[in-house]
């Protein structure tokens, strides 16, 4: 196999440090778990922080340093500024509760965006330091949203990986963030990206809409000439290792203690990391509800919380642990007595028998947080209840939730919602508590860690590599073929290609620049400029109809050759489908506020450009949709555009224009097309052989060359004329 390079923002690693001696164990989180397998067997390294060494002497750091190079794990070592501002700073002040939906803890500056941008560029330094041809990178976490591009800048041809580990939050969301743009760009970076649901795949690709224009095809967007893939990856556990830690006799002796304590009390428990996120208040919150409406549960229900301490140096933590601290005092004080305390808080970590030993001993287990990317803590506590006993209660805004639905689901901001989820919880019968628990675990087992590591490795590199599928050349690259003597003749698509799209058509008027560089092209002797466009031809007539050039409006349906001449339409079009088909985009326009209708001759248009991105759509999907059903028999057809939606007669297109316009010249001419869209297809597929096309954009094109956009084609035409 591939090796493979990790890079994440902590190595799965624990340093320890006693008097002399100092030692370098590994962890035994999930991730460490998962990719331990891969990263040995592919003789690969594991890049990323091994946590504050600063107080080591030297010969401490250089016993740390060859135990690391030992695990194969290479450290990048921060300064106390670069994880307060990266770290606790812009990923878990600004990235953390953004995408667990809680605007109103994200600071109202973001100070931190330097420090963060400058250590994600140090992560890629290294990670490319390191690499070598034919590796797998995978970059993992919120910390490093930047990286993938960065290393797609050092390294085009690497094969790279990233997933999102928290909730990739709803376009709305996302749109908050001051620098959203390139966070997306740097994801976009990677090869494949991944995230735990096919809800949180699904905000991201609005959110590239929203923003970049770009509109995902089921599963690849394409970017900068490269189709990125993304996908929803559900994490999971190392199952088999809950589960025969749950049968040892260590754990099954403290079951038996915990249930002997228990003196008949029907045991509640919740482990957390205490974060905001974790729903740790409302949910003490449905176990007083509880206590409330039936008193005979009093003395008789004990809820175990274990919190334990995260991000102890930010403040919005340590304010959240004295709101738990205060509702867990005010249920004891209300409902504890002499002999029973409703609630035993337990601020500190647990070691895996501990924790094993409590997911066993529970009636049933609490997963409520209010937001949550998955949620292991569900998982392990399925994997760790071989009695098939036992009911999971949880959270339907835990990424788990699209998986587990054996569990009770509930809605985390709901107490009576949570506290009714209880009660059922605690009087379900046995044969309905171990059929829930079967298939959960059944879920468990067959989802596992190391299924996730290897579903998510197995697409990354089963992808097309960047050497046996290229980017297209950049389209500057095509300008030697066309520089020199001879005659050219230009074709040259408008909207998109020559200027940006506007909000209405008649917002895109050529400026001043433009009309500027069209004049110079066509003062060269040795050019002839024609522009090709699904505008009107009373358009291209008001705004160029002065200049020495040909013009073909509505995708050639009508053609003016030269300046002065009249213009000619196409023999032999049918447009007797128009009075059908426009009433259909009409009720599309009424109902979709922002849209309308554009008339020309022979063709319709819906544009959707003022419609909120993702609305917008969907709802051009299920135009074409209607139009494909009701007049598949009609000759027209339906053509997709940059919010747009057109309607035009069979037969016409661009690439009819190009043998016209060539029957003038000679035969030794050079042919260069300039264009967009889908309806630039045909104009680049006439161009004949030895000809250039250049696409400008990222859509999948026939054309031989990319520019990105209308800036670049300027830049290249200037560049045609010398200028450049």
């Amino acid at each position: 196999m591939a090796r493979l390079l990790l890079v994440s923002n902590r190595l799965p690693v624990t340093v320890k440090a006693e008097k002399d001696a100092v030692s370098v164990v590994r962890s035994a989180g999930g991730l460490a778990t998962g990719l331990s397998r891969p990263h040995e067997r592919s003789g690969g390294l594991w890049i990323g922080w091994p946590g504050d060494v600063s107080r080591l002497t030297d010969a401490q750091r250089s016993q740390v340093e060859k135990q690391l190079s030992d695990l194969r794990c290479v450290p990048l070592y921060l300064s106390a500024s670069e994880v307060s501002r990266f770290y606790e700073g812009y990923s878990n002040r600004v990235l953390w509760p953004l995408c667990h939906y809680m605007l109103d803890r994200v600071p109202r500056q973001d100070r931190d965006w330097d420090a963060y941008r400058k250590a994600n560029e140090r992560f890629a330094d290294l990670a490319a330091k390191h690499y070598q041809p034919g590796d797998t990178i995978w970059v993992h976490d919120y910390q490093l949203m930047l990286v993938p591009g960065m290393l797609r800048e050092r390294l085009p041809q690497a094969r790279i990986g990233y997933f999102h580990h928290i909730p990739f939050p709803s376009s709305e969301i996302f749109s908050t963030l001051p620098r959203r743009v390139e966070l997306l760009k740097g994801l976009l970076g990677a090869d494949l990206i991944g995230f735990h649901t096919v809800s949180y795949v699904r905000h991201f690709s609005g959110t590239l809409l929203r923003h970049l224009g770009l509109d995902t095809d089921i599963d690849r967007v394409l970017f900068q000439g490269r189709e990125v893939r993304v996908g929803a990856f559900p994490m999971g556990i190392d199952s088999a290792a809950f589960e025969t830690l749950a049968g040892e006799p260590g754990v099954l002796d403290e079951v038996k203690t915990l249930q002997e304590r228990a003196r008949g009390e029907r045991l509640l428990v919740g482990i957390d990391r205490l974060d905001y996120t974790k729903g740790i208040p409302r949910r003490l919150l449905a176990v007083q509800r509880v206590l409330e409406r039936d008193p005979s549960l009093r003395g008789r229900l004990r809820f175990i919380q274990v919190a334990v301490p995260s991000r102890t140096q930010v403040q919005a933590y340590a304010e959240y642990r004295e709101t738990v601290d205060e509702l867990v005092g005010r249920i004891n004080g209300l409902y504890g007595t002499v002999h029973s305390t409703p609630v035993h808080y337990l601020y500190r970590s647990l070691n895996e028998k501990q924790l094993v030993s409590l997911y066993r001993g529970a009636d049933v287990m609490l997963v409520t947080p209010v937001r949550d990317g998955m949620n292991l803590v569900a998982k392990e506590f399925c994997a760790a209840r071989p009695d098939e006993d036992g009911v999971l209660v949880l959270s339907e805004f835990a990424g788990a939730a699209s998986e587990m639905r054996d569990a009770l689901l509930v809605n985390p901001y709901d107490v009576e919602d949570m506290a009714d989820a209880i009660e059922q919880a605690l009087e379900m019968p046995q044969p309905e508590r171990q059929a829930r628990m079967r298939c959960l675990r059944a879920g468990v087992k067959a989802r596992d860690v190391h299924w996730w590591v290897a579903s998510f490795l197995d697409r990354l590199q089963g992808l097309p590599s960047v050497a046996e599928k290229p980017p297209l050349p950049d389209g500057m690259a095509a300008l030697d073929k066309l520089k020199g003597p001879g005659r050219k003749v230009l074709f040259l698509d408008y909207d998109g290609t020559l200027v940006g799209f506007a909000s209405t058509p008649e917002l895109a008027a050529p400026d001043a620049e433009l009309m500027t560089l069209l004049k110079e092209l066509c003062a060269r002797p040795d050019l002839s400029v024609h522009i090709v466009s699904g505008r009107p031809r009373e358009t291209l007539e008001a705004w160029f109809g002065e200049l020495p050039l040909g013009l073909h409006a509505e995708h050639g349906l009508w053609s003016r050759m030269r300046r002065g001449q009249p213009w000619q339409a196409l023999p032999g079009v049918s447009f007797e489908w128009k009075p059908k088909v426009k009433p259909v985009l009409d009720a599309f326009a009424a109902r979709v506020t922002g849209s309308f209708v554009e008339e020309k001759t022979a063709s319709l248009a819906w544009h959707y450009r003022k419609v909120d991105a993702e609305f917008g759509a969907l709802q051009a999907r299920e135009l074409r949709l209607l139009l494909f059903e009701q007049f598949s028999q009609e000759p027209m057809h339906i053509l997709p555009g940059d919010r747009v939606v057109e309607v035009r007669p069979r037969g016409v297109n661009k690439g009819r224009v190009v043998p016209e316009v060539l029957k003038e010249e000679a035969p030794d001419v050079r042919v260069l097309a300039l264009g967009d869209d889908v309806t630039d297809e045909d104009l680049f597929a006439a161009v004949p052989p030895g000809g250039i096309a250049v696409h400008a954009g990222n859509k999948h094109t026939r054309a031989g060359y990319r520019v990105e956009g209308p800036p670049e084609v300027r830049r290249f035409l200037k560049a045609l004329l010398g200028k450049e």
